[in-house]
């Protein structure tokens, strides 16, 4: 096993996991601030702004969902990196 291919791949899921994580708030954000702004709207435009909220709503759920798995992406990417680092440091027979 290559140590520094592990830790590569390692540091590029935990840049995808940040890169997940980033867009998934960022629709959330979208999606809650366009909810939030209903009550400043006429009556015909509140309707009209219920209707499309209520279509991207699993917009919304999925990217409730894409944020934990970003997390999950995160910590098992940090635990690659540690093994890596692990095994960098047994094999030059230095550990902390």
């Amino acid at each position: 096993m290559e140590v520094s291919s592990a830790i590569n791949s390692g540091l590029q899921g935990f840049q995808n996991a940040s890169q997940l994580a980033e867009k998934s708030a960022a629709d959330i954000a979208t999606n809650t601030v366009t909810t939030n702004n209903v009550d400043d709207l006429s009556t015909s435009n509140q309707n009209r702004l219920n209707n499309n909220s209520q279509q991207e709503l699993p917009e919304l759920n999925q990217s409730i969902v894409n944020l934990k798995v970003a997390e999950y992406q995160a910590k098992a990417s940090s635990e690659v990196i540690k093994s890596a680092d692990d095994a960098l440091g047994t094999l030059l027979d230095v550990t902390a």
